[in-house]
């Protein structure tokens, strides 16, 4: 499985000292583009290949509050399926294991030209990722 070590920075604390709500959404987006980049497809070339990738729904479930200095691991795995969309299921875990979060997102990939979805996002990630095992295809 794909992931990314990030440490926890005191700017990115609430006013409880819990690392903010919004900096979860952070950490997962960084896997994202992290796992794309492993996989061999740079933003420059997915956006010159004509496509880029949407999110379309996320929902984040808290499970153990994390603190400045925590250092934790970022997976990230696509769920492939039939039609526009796929979907991306993300754990956001404590160096020791803690399951400190899960990001689960709904995702498409876009035609730049015509602003639509791409029928089969799959077949397209396929086609321009030079290696599309790293994203399960």
């Amino acid at each position: 499985m794909f992931q990314v070590r990030v440490t926890v920075r005191g700017y990115e604390l609430d006013s409880l000292g819990h690392l903010n709500q919004a900096v979860y959404l952070q950490y997962a987006e960084h896997a994202r583009w992290e796992i794309l980049r492993a996989a061999g497809l740079t933003q420059e070339k997915l956006l010159s290949s004509g496509v880029a990738p949407v999110a379309m729904e996320t929902t984040i479930r808290y499970r153990r509050e994390l603190r400045a200095g925590d250092e934790v691991d970022v997976s990230c795995e696509f769920q492939w399926g039939d039609g526009r969309t796929f979907g991306v299921h993300q754990e956001i875990r404590k160096t020791d294991g803690i399951l400190a979060a899960e990001v689960d997102g709904l995702g498409g990939l876009i035609d730049m030209k015509t602003r639509k979805l791409v029928a089969d996002p799959r077949e397209r990630w396929k086609a321009i990722t030079p290696d599309p095992a790293t994203l399960g295809l």
